[in-house]
């Protein structure tokens, strides 16, 4: 039935209840001479027609098929039952408002975070990590409780070198809600952590670490190993190298340009690059 709104007689009625196996069917007991049905069929148009995918009207004339409302037990109208695979989860007699009838249904329908999750998985699906960020920190905006989520956003930050963000979703699971996911996330945590801590890191972190914090070289150094960082999407740590070079001197090699180029390459939303833009600019202003 690809109609959002059907008439019900007591012959296509069985292909009505066939049809709430793959989405919530209202069956509204109405008729023409009852005001509350007159005031009550607009609202629950109105609601079925933003949810066609998910919600199917069902209408039925209790003056055209009483026989149909009596196998129904029907008792009043207007009346409305709610049947999900073929049988009864809710429903109400009489005229609701439109949040209260809403709020019946908010179980059955899409919640505003499962758009973005489902742009989101394509995406990751695709490997296109960067395009997935965004929709998935807009979704745990908007359900912060959702473990889930937070998975999804862990693998996409591990994915975009944003270890340290990773590890503290991470560590916002709880031990009973640990399972595949969780570790095959922790897992590629851990393998993108020994690939970030290169020989040349090393080196140059064992170099920084030697020199004076006056010796004239000591920027040079830090500008490096800002290079090495990003190269291994440590960008958090990169750019608090560039920082403390800018803040000595604006205009330090090419510690400007790395710093932009690398806030540039931080996906959209990602509260790292909005932090050192921050500081940038209380920097520069």
């Amino acid at each position: 039935m690809h109609q959002p709104i059907i008439d019900v007689s007591i012959n296509n009625a069985r292909e009505v209840l066939d049809a709430s196996m793959q989405k919530l069917v209202l069956f509204q007991f109405w008729s023409a001479r009852s005001e509350g049905c007159k005031q009550l069929s607009p609202v629950l148009e109105r609601i079925v027609q933003q949810y066609p995918q998910q919600l199917l009207l069902a209408r039925v004339d209790c003056d055209k098929e009483q026989d149909l409302a009596m196998q129904f037990g029907v008792q009043s109208l207007p009346t409305v039952m709610m049947i999900k695979q073929g049988r009864p989860v809710d429903g109400f007699a009489g005229v609701e408002t439109e949040q209260v009838i809403r709020d019946k249904l908010a179980a059955y329908l899409p919640k505003p975070e499962d758009d973005l999750l489902a742009q989101a998985e394509q995406l990751l699906a695709a490997q296109d990590y960067a395009a997935a960020y965004p929709l998935l920190k807009d979704a745990l905006t908007l359900a912060p409780e959702r473990t889930e989520i937070k998975l999804w956003l862990a693998d996409a930050a591990v994915s975009l070198g944003q270890l340290p963000q990773a590890e503290a979703l991470l560590s916002e699971i709880k031990l009973a809600d640990q399972d595949a996911l969780y570790k095959s996330v922790v897992a590629k945590l851990e393998l993108a952590k020994e690939a970030a801590d290169t020989p040349e890191i090393k080196a140059l972190e064992t170099a920084l670490a030697a020199e004076p914090d006056a010796a004239p070289n000591k920027n040079e150094l830090k500008e490096k190993l800002a290079v090495q960082y990003q190269a291994v999407q440590r960008s958090e740590e990169a750019l608090a190298l560039l920082l403390s070079i800018l803040q000595q001197d604006l205009n330090y090699g090419s510690s400007k340009k790395l710093y932009l180029d690398i806030l540039a390459a931080l996906p959209k939303g990602d509260s790292v690059a909005t932090l050192y833009r921050r500081k940038l600019y209380s920097l520069l202003y």
